[in-house]
């Protein structure tokens, strides 16, 4: 069987095997990604790998350099590449996507030893954090807003009246300020 027959036969196999599997994803014919873990876990990383014109007769490409996976250690993605070439020379000349992938989520737990579960705090990231804890203390209280008086108000509108001209510009919001104090949130769509 030529190394194309055996490729068009393992994409069919993958294909039923990974069929409505949100972690499995085809790139292109001969590229396929898994992801282990959830989005927003700092254990979470996806495997890549691709076929040569040759494969199965010679090994995959096996690609963890990509931006999903910024947050691994060099360190855990060398010691997943490795492994999995490892069991890439025991498969050679037969199928072999799925079973990588399986032998990663396998061995999922040692592969990760050495990465953190949780995000690695910053000097910087930890000084603002005390900053904010201490503009958060209850000893200091927070500056209130300047409401005008009726009086002012008043005089204000004596002022800029309703029948003078009033200067270029009385009624304009300040962006940045305004911004400033809604924090720029989004709107949440309800549909």
């Amino acid at each position: 069987m030529s190394c194309q027959e055996q490729q068009e036969e393992e994409l069919e196999v993958l294909h039923s095997i990974y069929d409505g599997d949100g972690k499995f994803k085809q790139i292109s014919p001969t590229c396929f990604q898994y992801k282990y873990g959830e989005d927003g876990d700092h254990q979470a990383f996806l495997v890549e790998i691709s076929w040569g014109d040759s494969y199965p007769e010679e090994a995959p490409n096996v690609n963890l350099d990509l931006f999903y996976n910024k947050h691994i250690l060099d360190g855990v993605k060398a010691k997943v590449r490795s492994g999995i070439l490892e069991e890439v020379e025991n498969l050679l000349s037969s199928p072999m996507t799925f079973s990588l992938f399986e032998w990663v989520k396998d061995n999922l737990a040692s592969l990760l030893e050495e990465q953190p579960e949780s995000a690695p705090v910053n000097q910087a990231e930890s000084k603002s954090d005390t900053i904010l804890a201490e503009d958060n203390s209850p000893e200091k209280k927070k500056e209130k807003k300047e409401q005008m008086t009726k009086a002012q108000k008043r005089k204000y509108f004596d002022k800029y009246g309703a029948n003078t001209d009033r200067p270029r510009g009385w009624d304009w919001v300040d962006v940045v300020k305004h911004l400033s104090q809604t924090g720029g949130q989004q709107q949440k769509n309800d549909s």
